[in-house]
């Protein structure tokens, strides 16, 4: 009898777990431990990588859609996470075992010399959230570590109202256009993919592309949704630098991070590459002109240009007088409206020039 008993108690757990599983699968969701990986990027002296480990996920979509409710639920999904903190994991890289710990918010960070010079180029790194034994692979997931080729030079971008139009001053329009687009609906600025992908092959070649850096104060949720709508409008495939993840109840205060910690990425990445020169691209909604003007101030031997996109009137003249003092450390500077006078701008100091093969 207590045989029965025990038998009936696992088909019951049995059941349930998988009712549970079909309800959360309905809503794109999943209870089980997932391993998320972003994109790295690197050089023969260090090379770094992030991700989280999460209990609680959102899945990826099947389908995108115009209907204004599911594009409200599918951005809601993007925040319903919960933190795997303490978590153990690792990568193999060059036959070599790397491993990290998870932060409290399930956040790990990667940092390593390698052993061996890497070629230039994207390269598929996979990540294991293993058990403390060290050897039972609990969940895994597959991300890319980006090494520059030595000749190119960089750019360095915000997103929001940089080239994806997101009304960043004015949070009632900004939720409403996050609340009824989804990644595909979503529009850049005329012009910009097209200046982007000039300066993606400027002193380069087509199959060698400039490298992108990518770093907003959008959150980590939004990278699948940011990384979608870059690959929907060919913009130039790169590396994102995001902002801590939130949750479902800090919606309201989604991209309302604070700025300090943009700088301290830029900066990083300067520091990755001192040989390396770069574009910066931003505008003028929040605290772009002074981060890239601080840039400019410490790193000013390796930045060839700042560009910023005027969309607030109000910061018209501020924002001239940053120009100035950028442009008074011997630097290209451009406070344009559209995206035609930043392009006319590049073209006239040389900064769209692909090489060409003899």
């Amino acid at each position: 009898m207590q045989i029965n008993n025990e038998s009936d108690n696992i088909k019951y757990k049995a059941a349930k777990k998988s009712f549970k599983d079909r309800l959360l699968g309905a809503f794109r969701l999943t209870n089980h431990t997932t391993v998320r990986v972003y994109r790295g990027y690197g050089r023969d002296g260090q090379i770094q990588l992030f991700g989280h480990v999460l209990d609680f996920s959102p899945v990826p979509p099947k389908r995108y859609s115009r209907n204004i409710i599911r594009n409200f639920v599918g951005l809601l999904r993007l925040f319903m996470v919960k933190a795997k903190p303490n978590a153990l994991v690792q990568l193999v890289w060059q036959n070599k075992i790397i491993k990290a710990v998870t932060a409290a918010d399930g956040f790990f960070h990667f940092q390593w010399k390698p052993e061996a010079p890497t070629d230039a180029g994207w390269h598929e790194v996979r990540v294991d959230h293993i058990a403390a034994n060290g050897s039972t692979v609990l969940a895994s997931a597959v991300g890319s570590i980006f090494i520059p080729h030595r000749t190119q030079y960089g750019c360095i971008s915000d997103i929001d109202d940089t080239f994806l139009i997101s009304h960043s001053r004015r949070l009632g329009k900004r939720l409403f256009v996050l609340f009824t687009h989804n990644a595909r609906t979503r529009k850049p600025f005329a012009g910009v993919v097209e200046h982007y992908r000039m300066l993606s092959y400027a002193g380069s070649h087509e199959h060698t592309p400039n490298p992108f850096f990518y770093v907003s104060s959008s959150e980590w949720n939004l990278f699948n949704y940011i990384a979608e709508f870059t690959r929907t409008h060919k913009l130039p495939h790169g590396v994102y630098l995001l902002s801590q993840m939130k949750h479902w109840y800090q919606l309201l205060k989604t991209g309302q991070n604070k700025h300090g910690t943009k700088f301290t990425r830029i900066s990083r990445i300067l520091e990755s590459y001192p040989d390396m020169r770069f574009v910066l691209l931003g505008d003028d909604t929040q605290e772009d002109p002074n981060i890239y003007n601080a840039i400019a101030k410490h790193f000013g031997k390796q930045i060839i240009c700042v560009y910023l996109r005027n969309v607030r009137k109000q910061s018209r003249r501020y924002v001239g007088d940053v120009v100035k003092e950028i442009e008074s450390r011997g630097i290209h500077c451009c406070y344009f409206q559209h995206s035609e006078e930043a392009i006319a701008h590049s073209n006239k100091i040389g900064l769209t020039e692909k090489k060409v093969d003899v």
